[in-house]
């Protein structure tokens, strides 16, 4: 019987099975530097930007949804450093 290896564009066999989305409108990130930081810890994952309707923590913290998790913190490299551990 064969196996089969499922990848992602970047290569690397099951990677990019992530589901990070993080919101464009959230106060306490700089788009630009999140999806760097998630992208460094999940390679190969697409990082959604959008709109999440998480409007009233977004607005007192910095957040990330990670697979069907939202994690928030102080500051954003907060919020990565608890994301890290929701990454598949």
């Amino acid at each position: 019987m064969a196996t089969i290896e499922q990848t992602n564009p970047g290569g690397a066999p099951g990677a990019g099975h992530n589901d990070i989305r993080i919101c464009d409108k959230c106060r306490h990130i700089r788009v630009k530097t999140m999806v760097s930081k998630l992208q460094k810890i999940a390679p190969g994952t697409e990082v959604k930007v959008g709109c999440k309707s998480y409007c009233g923590p977004c607005s007192r913290y910095a957040f990330v949804f990670i697979n069907g998790r939202y994690v928030t913190a102080p500051t954003e490299d907060e919020a990565v450093e608890k994301a890290r551990r929701f990454v598949k």
